[in-house]
């Protein structure tokens, strides 16, 4: 493999006779994955299958598959799924426990937000959360500036809930900020879109590959609220050297993840402040002496912030004991008459 995106990590699990493939599409089991040479359909082999448990097994678009042709070459069976480097995931909705994985072998996630009466810096920490539990680095586009009044007030906000974030402000109609944008896509990076459906997605992708290749949509006028024009999840080339991953607009996130640790990076303030509270467990409610505490009285820290911590360490906390005790169990434990304390 000659293909910047194929680095030494895929590269040294392969065995010496093995070709590798990356998936840029699924669809109800088939599978279009591209090399150096071709694009071409596949479909996962029959011992694949049989040995695959969990659905997260499967190939994600952004992953990289051992494939052996087929049909004169036209086709590929996929073997193996190589080891990811990076898995962005979400909670699959409803009441199971399962990982749904939105994209693999991605190295920047471009959280995607309108400058519009939908900006909710909430969901951004969500999503700034599961972006850093995937291993990837998160990275802010605000699109639809120049719809806007309010952007210094706007980006301030949005600095907040993501401290330390890169925030970029652009227009995907004029190109605006997109200069400054594309100076994230170094040459062999992956680079994946997310965020709530009329945010601009397809919009941004259009232009950052500098053709038309997404529908888009107007947003509804009388709320403001997205469409979804985005279907599927797909791997494109940028004119750079580098991939992006495309996905369809997400109404909410259920956090997927092994922990709490990541919060220190999603509220790197919270627990910078946390230092200085009196006491090292301190819940940060009414302790005396919280730093926390302080700093939301004096203006520096909205209330909100702190009951989003608050929140997103009990969803986690959650998805722990659901990992370690199963669903059933752990709803009783957390919900049932001799239910502990979070």
């Amino acid at each position: 493999m000659k293909r910047k995106d194929f680095h030494n990590y895929f590269h040294d699990q392969l065995k010496e006779e093995e070709q590798a493939g990356r998936i840029a599409t699924s669809t109800h089991g088939i599978y279009t994955v591209v090399d150096d040479d071709s694009v071409r359909f596949g479909e996962v082999s029959g011992r694949f299958r049989y040995n695959t448990v969990e659905e997260s097994g499967f190939p994600a678009v952004g992953d990289w598959v051992v494939i052996e042709p087929y049909n004169n070459g036209a086709r590929v069976k996929i073997q193996r799924v190589l080891n990811r480097k990076t898995v962005l995931s979400r909670s699959e909705a409803g009441r199971t426990h399962k990982e749904q994985i939105i994209a693999a072998n991605v190295d920047i996630v471009f959280v995607v937000t309108a400058l519009t009466r939908e900006l909710n810096p909430r969901r951004i920490e969500r999503y700034i959360q599961q972006v850093y539990e995937s291993g990837a680095r998160p990275v802010i586009v605000c699109t639809k500036k120049d719809l806007t009044d309010e952007l210094h007030k706007q980006l301030f906000q949005i600095e907040k809930a993501a401290p330390g974030v890169p925030v970029y402000p652009v227009d995907n109609l004029t190109g605006s900020g997109l200069e400054a944008l594309k100076g994230e896509l170094a040459e062999g990076l992956t680079v994946s879109l997310i965020g709530s459906s009329g945010v601009g997605k397809s919009t941004l992708m259009n232009a950052l590959l500098e053709k038309d290749v997404q529908e888009t949509q107007a947003v509804r006028m009388e709320d403001d609220r997205g469409r979804h024009t985005t279907t599927h999840r797909e791997l494109f080339h940028l004119p750079g050297g580098s991939c992006m991953i495309d996905t369809p607009g997400m109404r909410e996130l259920q956090l997927w993840g092994n922990g709490e640790e990541k919060l220190d990076h999603t509220f790197s303030d919270i627990e910078s402040l946390s230092d200085s509270c009196r006491f090292r467990d301190c819940r940060h409610e009414k302790e005396p002496g919280c730093a926390v505490r302080t700093a939301i009285q004096n203006g520096e820290m909205e209330e909100k912030r702190l009951i989003s911590y608050n929140k997103l360490k009990r969803e986690l906390r959650r998805q722990e004991l659901k990992d370690q005790y199963g669903t059933h169990r752990t709803n009783r434990m957390l919900y049932g008459p001799n239910a502990i304390k979070e």
